[in-house]
């Protein structure tokens, strides 16, 4: 478990976090979101005991991390995955932080084969792709078989089988009862891994919900439906507190009523409908939508000359 108790963390005149208060919990798959600039990474160098507080705390699974008598045990982080040292094979660069740490070398063996880099075990990590840099880095913070996982951004440059295989990995951990919090931008992903979403923006904390709650806070609830008797259907539905609009024959989008009541308008007036779906918005739609008043710098979408 991971808590996060009013913290605020300065860099001089720059607040980067403020008076941020969220609890991690085991046994889900915590997706950690905002903009650039929302104070994530520095978040996580806290948690990690890379920074100090300026002001509240942070603990992991109940201590603060820097007095764990068994660090990697408690807590595996991955904050930056070419953080290794470049002529080291990647199998001595775990064996190093394995004998630090008092992990056996077995659990190095078996680390390697987790992460798929039992064919390029004994070559020199600098010259490894981003995609073998970030097994490297998330068997780097599995060595210790920890009860919480932080990862920062894990699927960066894998290919689609690579992040399918993150994307498992971090459910099996989760359903072993620990704690997992991860960050992305890639927010379909995030969808199919995170159960849990802890949502900053500028420092502060926007919201601490479900995935499901999520993305409805951002929808509009509007029901799409598929109908050769559009018109007809149209007039039946009509009514206070109720829009409906054609977007393109056939098609009927309606605000203000559930699917049901649609459904069973069309049933009683014999009106054949071939499609009716809500439509919700997707994770990245609702992200953008929260976070909107929190991004730090917007593109400019105009015309250039």
């Amino acid at each position: 478990m991971i808590q996060v108790d009013g913290l605020t963390k300065r860099y001089g005149d720059k607040v980067a976090v403020k008076d941020l208060t969220f609890t991690v919990q085991p046994g889900v798959v915590t997706g950690f979101l905002g903009p650039n600039g929302a104070g994530k990474s520095t978040t996580m160098r806290v948690i990690a005991g890379l920074d100090a507080p300026t002001a509240g705390s942070v603990l992991v699974n109940g201590r603060r991390y820097r007095d764990a008598v068994a660090p990697m045990a408690e807590l595996g982080i991955l904050l930056e995955a070419r953080a290794v040292h470049t002529s080291r094979s990647a199998r001595n660069h775990l064996l190093a932080l394995a004998q630090t740490n008092g992990v056996p070398r077995s659990r190095v063996n078996e680390l390697i084969e987790l992460v798929g880099l039992h064919e390029v075990a004994r070559k020199r990590a600098g010259g490894f792709s981003l995609g073998m840099g970030q097994r490297l880095g998330i068997a780097s913070a599995l060595l210790g078989d920890p009860q919480t996982v932080v990862l920062d951004e894990p699927v960066n440059g894998l290919d689609p089988e690579g992040i399918q295989w993150v994307r498992h990995l971090l459910r099996s951990i989760a359903a072993q009862g620990r704690t997992v919090f991860v960050s992305s931008h890639l927010m379909s992903e995030m969808s199919l891994t995170a159960d849990h979403l802890i949502v900053v923006g500028r420092g502060e904390l926007i919201v601490d919900v479900d995935v499901a709650e999520f993305v409805a806070m951002a929808s509009t609830n509007i029901v799409r439906v598929r109908t050769p008797q559009a018109a007809e259907l149209r007039e039946h539905l009509l009514g206070p507190d109720v829009t409906v609009s054609g977007p393109e024959p056939g098609v009927l989008e309606v605000q203000g009523l559930t699917a049901e009541q649609i459904g069973d308008v069309a049933y009683e007036r014999r009106i054949r409908v071939h499609e009716l779906v809500v439509q919700k918005a997707s994770l990245e739609e609702a992200f953008m939508e929260m976070t909107r008043d929190s991004v730090e710098f917007h593109a400019h979408t105009g015309n250039h000359a």
